[in-house]
């Protein structure tokens, strides 16, 4: 049972981080964003929505890129902390 929650986990998460991206190509809800939310739109890359107009903008992939890294290595954490071997 817990091999399948945390394949679920991993999972939700790769496609979040694939949504966040923008490298998401699916359009599977309407314009008018998942749930009505305006913020979550059909055509994905949240990353270069959230920084355009800043001087961090060119570095879009790169941010994305360690956040995705970030996330991992806490969900490994997580896993190893709640999954420790009987001593």
């Amino acid at each position: 049972m817990k091999r399948i929650l945390w394949l679920l986990i991993a999972a939700l998460t790769t496609a979040v981080l694939y949504y966040v991206s923008r490298f998401w190509t699916f359009r599977l809800w309407p314009r008018d964003g998942l749930f009505g939310i305006e913020a979550l739109r059909p055509q994905g890359g949240l990353v270069a929505q959230w920084l355009r107009g800043t001087d961090l903008a060119p570095f879009e992939l790169l941010i994305w890129a360690i956040g995705a890294f970030l996330l991992l290595t806490a969900l490994q954490k997580l896993y190893d902390l709640l999954n420790k071997p009987p001593e």
